[in-house]
C-alpha cells in the first residue's frame, strides 16, 4: 500500500524517462513528454532537448503572447467604446449650446460699395471687405486650384472633417515638437469665419465641426470653396480673393497671374505677416512652396511651375494706392446721406470722374513735387477739376493716397491769397464798375493796415483790368473797402464758397481760408455764363439688381452772377494768363483765363484757372504749414496746371469762352461818355465809408513819392448820407 503524502510535503516534477516512486506527473509533463518509455536521443545543436521539442516549446512560447495581445486588443476596444462615449457626450453637451440646426443660415456677406468712373471703370471697392464677391467661375483657375493644393488637398473627397489629413498633420505636429501643420479643412475654416470666434477653446472646435457637417450637407463643394474665397483675410485690409487681388496687384481676381495666385493662396497661413506690403520676401517663399504643393498635385506641369518661379518679387504699398481712392473716401462720406442712411447691401455708384484725367493728373502733381519739391521746399500739392456742371472730373487729394489719405482737395481750408480777389471784381462790377475803370495804384492807408503789392512798386492809374492781371494788392483794396466786405462775401458765397468768411478789409488779400474744391467751382460761373456749378462726384446710386436709391436731378440750373459780369471777369481774367501773373499757364488753341495765389510767406501756392472746357485748380504747398521758397501761383502751380490741361483737352475741339463787348474806359469822377456806363462810387454800401479813393486824390503825389489817397478811418462824415464808421467797424465789417 502506497504511503501517503504528508500534508505540505513538495512533490518535485521528474524529467527523467521513467517515474520514481512516489513521483507525480502534471499536465504540462503530458504535453512536453508523451506517453511513458525509453529516452529519445538527443541531438546536436540543443543540449537537453530534442528538435520537436523545440519546435514545441517555441509554439507554446507562441500561444504565450496570443492571450497578451488579445488584452491589448480588448482593452484598446474598450478604451476606444469609452472614448467614443465622451466624444459623443461632448459633441452633444457642446451641441445642445447651439441654435437649433433649422435656424441655422449662412450670415450675409458685408455690403459692398463698388465706384466706378463716369465709363463704367473701377475706381473702387468700399466696405467691411474691401472688394466685391466674385463667382467661382469668374476668378482665375489658378485661385482655388493653389488654395486647395496648399490648404485642403481632399477637399473634393472628404466629407467636412478630413480624418486622413488630420492623423498626417497630428504626426507631422509630434515629430516636430511643435505645431507645423493644420488638420482643419477648408470647410471647417469657412464655418469658423462665418460663425465663430477665434478663441482655441474644445467648445468651439466641437461646433467648428457641426458647423462643418452642416455646411456639407447644406452646399455644394464649388459653393463652399466660393464662400470661403469671397470672405478669407488675405492681410492688409482685404478679404476676399477680388479685394486681395486689386490690393496687391491692382487688378480683378480673373486677371492674376499662376505666380500671383500662388502668392494669394501663401498668405492664408499668416496673412498679416506674409503680406507682401509687410515682408515681400517671405510672401515670395511661401508662394513657392504653394507652387510646389500645385505640381504635386497635379495642378500645374514642371514648365509652368519654372516659369511663375522667374517672376519678380510682388512688393505692396503699405496702404492701398492711387489717387482714385481719395475720390472713394469722398463718395463714402457723401453715400448716406444721399440714400438716407447706413448701406445696408451691395451697391454701385457711378461717379462723374473720368479716370484718364485723375490718372494724368496724379503724374502731374507727383511729377511737379518729385523734380522741384527739394529744391523748393514743396512736399504735397492737391488739384480739383471739375466742368460747367459742377461735376468732379479729377480730384487728387495729395502726392500719395498710401502715405497719406489726408484729402488737401477737399478737407484743407488753406489761404487763397490773391485767388480770391476775382470776387472781388466781381462784387465791383456788379455796382457798375467795367474792366477799363481807372484806380490809381498807391499806397492806401486803412486804419494801421497799409498794403502793398508783392513787387513793393505802384504803377499809377491802371485800369481794373490791368489790376486784376498784375495782381496789384493797393487796387483790390480799395474795391474791398469801395463795396464793402460784405458784398464781397456775398457775392463770393454765391459763386460757390461755403467756408465761414471774415468780414474785414484783409478779405481782398484772400486771408480767409477756404478749400481748393470750393475756390475751384466758384470760378466755374463765369466760365459757363453765370450759373452755379456745386461740386458733386455722384450721379447716380443703385443695388446690383437696378433699383434706384439715388438719381441726382437735372433741375434747371441757377442764375448766380449777370451774364454781362461773367463776360467781363472773362476778359479780364483772361488778361492775368496773356500779360499778367500766370503767363506760364497759356495753352496753344484754347482762351484761358485764370488768377494766381500766394499766400502771406509763400505758405500756399495755387493757380484757378479755365477754359470753355473745364475749371482746374491747383496747390502747392506742406501739411505743417511752413513756408516754401519762394514759390508763387504762377510759378510751379500754373506749370502743373499747364501740363494738366494740355494733355485734357488733346483731340478737344477748341471753343471760346463768352467775352461779350467791351467796354470804355471810365476814370474815377468823371462822366462816362455818351451811352457808357457810369463808375460811380457808392457813398454807403453795407454801413462802411466810402473807399479810400477820390476825385481829387487819385493823383496826388509828393516829392518823395506816392501818398496814401485817403485815411478810412479820418474819412469825413459831414457827408449827406454818410454814417460816421470807426476803425473797428471797417475791419470787422460792420
Amino acid at each position: 500500500m502506497a504511503r501517503r503524502t504528508t500534508r505540505g510535503e513538495r512533490i518535485e516534477p521528474s524529467f527523467e524517462g521513467g517515474r520514481g516512486k512516489g513521483a507525480r506527473r502534471s499536465v504540462a509533463d503530458e504535453r512536453v513528454a508523451g506517453a511513458s518509455g525509453p529516452q529519445t536521443p538527443r541531438r546536436r545543436g540543443g543540449p537537453g532537448k530534442s528538435g520537436r521539442g523545440r519546435r514545441r516549446a517555441r509554439s507554446a512560447g507562441r500561444r504565450g503572447l496570443g492571450p497578451a495581445l488579445r488584452g491589448l486588443v480588448y482593452w484598446c476596444f474598450v478604451l476606444g467604446i469609452w472614448a467614443a462615449i465622451g466624444v459623443s457626450g461632448l459633441v452633444a453637451f457642446y451641441g445642445a449650446r447651439m441654435p437649433n440646426a433649422a435656424t441655422w443660415s449662412v450670415p450675409d456677406r458685408p455690403p459692398n460699395v463698388k465706384i466706378v468712373s463716369v465709363r463704367g471703370e473701377i475706381l473702387a471697392n468700399r466696405g467691411a471687405t474691401g472688394g466685391e464677391a466674385r463667382l467661382l467661375g469668374d476668378m482665375a483657375p489658378h485661385i482655388p486650384q493653389a488654395v486647395i493644393a496648399i490648404e485642403d488637398r481632399r477637399f473634393y473627397s472628404h466629407f467636412g472633417i478630413d480624418p486622413v489629413g488630420l492623423a498626417r498633420a497630428m504626426s507631422a505636429n509630434v515629430m516636430a515638437g511643435r505645431m507645423v501643420q493644420g488638420g482643419s479643412t477648408l470647410t471647417q475654416q469657412l464655418a469658423k469665419n462665418l460663425f465663430l470666434s477665434p478663441e482655441r477653446t474644445l467648445e468651439r472646435k466641437v461646433q467648428e465641426v457641426l458647423l462643418a457637417f452642416w455646411l456639407e450637407h447644406k452646399f455644394t463643394k464649388d459653393q463652399i470653396l466660393e464662400m470661403y474665397l469671397n470672405r478669407v483675410y488675405f492681410g492688409s485690409g482685404a478679404y476676399g480673393v477680388e479685394a486681395a487681388s486689386r490690393r496687391y496687384f491692382g487688378k480683378s481676381a480673373r486677371d492674376v497671374s499662376l505666380a500671383e495666385a500662388a502668392l494669394l493662396a501663401g498668405l492664408l497661413k499668416a496673412p498679416s505677416r506674409l503680406s507682401p506690403a509687410r515682408d515681400p520676401e517671405a510672401a515670395e517663399a511661401r508662394a513657392q512652396v504653394v507652387l510646389a504643393a500645385m505640381g504635386d498635385a497635379g495642378f500645374i506641369t514642371d514648365s509652368e511651375t519654372a516659369t511663375a518661379l522667374t517672376n519678380p518679387t510682388i512688393h505692396a504699398k503699405s496702404y492701398w494706392t492711387g489717387s482714385e481712392n481719395f475720390v472713394a473716401d469722398l463718395v463714402m462720406e457723401q453715400l448716406p446721406k444721399l440714400i438716407g442712411g447706413p448701406v445696408t447691401q451691395d451697391v454701385l455708384v457711378d461717379t462723374t470722374v473720368d479716370l484718364h484725367l485723375q490718372a494724368e493728373g496724379e503724374i502731374v502733381i507727383r511729377a511737379a513735387i518729385d523734380t522741384k519739391g527739394a529744391s523748393l521746399d514743396v512736399s504735397e500739392g492737391a488739384l480739383v477739376s471739375i466742368d460747367g456742371t459742377g461735376a468732379i472730373r479729377a480730384l487728387i487729394g495729395g502726392k500719395d493716397y498710401a502715405l497719406s489719405q489726408f484729402n488737401r482737395a477737399s478737407g484743407a481750408h488753406r489761404q487763397p491769397g490773391s485767388a480770391f480777389k476775382p470776387f472781388v471784381y466781381a462784387a465791383a462790377l456788379e455796382l457798375g464798375r467795367t474792366p477799363r475803370s481807372v484806380r490809381n495804384d498807391a499806397p492806401v492807408r486803412i486804419g494801421k493796415w497799409t498794403p502793398e503789392n508783392y513787387d513793393e512798386k505802384y504803377r499809377g492809374e491802371v485800369t481794373l483790368t490791368q489790376a486784376l492781371s498784375q495782381s496789384l494788392n493797393t487796387i483790390a483794396a480799395q474795391l474791398t473797402m469801395e463795396v464793402g466786405p460784405r458784398r464781397v462775401i456775398q457775392t463770393a458765397s454765391r459763386l460757390g464758397i461755403k467756408s465761414p468768411m471774415q468780414a474785414n478789409a484783409s478779405i481782398a488779400l484772400g486771408t480767409s481760408e477756404v478749400t481748393l474744391m470750393e475756390l475751384t467751382s466758384a470760378y466755374a460761373p463765369f466760365m459757363n455764363g453765370g450759373f452755379a456749378a456745386a461740386p458733386h462726384v455722384i450721379r447716380r446710386v443703385s443695388t446690383l439688381d437696378g433699383q434706384v436709391l439715388y438719381d441726382r436731378s437735372r433741375a434747371a440750373p441757377l442764375q448766380v452772377i449777370d451774364p454781362a459780369v461773367a463776360a467781363m471777369m472773362n476778359r479780364m481774367l483772361s488778361e492775368v494768363v496773356e500779360a499778367g501773373t500766370g503767363r506760364k499757364a497759356r495753352l496753344d488753341g484754347w482762351q484761358v483765363a485764370g488768377k494766381t495765389g500766394t499766400s502771406q510767406s509763400f505758405r500756399d501756392a495755387l493757380f484757378v484757372g479755365y477754359t470753355a472746357n473745364l475749371v482746374t485748380g491747383i496747390w502747392f504747398g506742406n501739411d505743417d504749414g511752413r513756408p516754401m521758397k519762394k514759390v508763387t501761383g504762377g510759378g510751379l502751380p500754373a506749370e502743373a496746371w499747364h501740363a494738366y490741361m494740355q494733355i485734357a483737352h488733346a483731340g478737344v475741339p477748341a471753343a471760346f469762352l463768352p467775352m461779350g463787348q467791351d467796354s470804355p474806359a471810365v476814370t474815377i469822377g468823371v462822366e462816362a461818355a455818351p451811352g457808357g456806363p457810369a463808375d460811380p462810387i457808392v457813398g454807403l454800401v453795407n454801413g462802411l465809408a466810402p473807399g479810400p479813393v477820390s476825385p481829387d486824390a487819385t493823383s496826388a503825389t509828393r516829392s518823395d513819392g506816392p501818398v496814401p489817397p485817403s485815411d478810412i478811418s479820418a474819412y469825413p462824415s459831414s457827408r449827406s448820407g454818410v454814417a460816421n464808421t470807426t476803425l473797428l467797424d471797417i475791419i470787422m465789417g460792420n
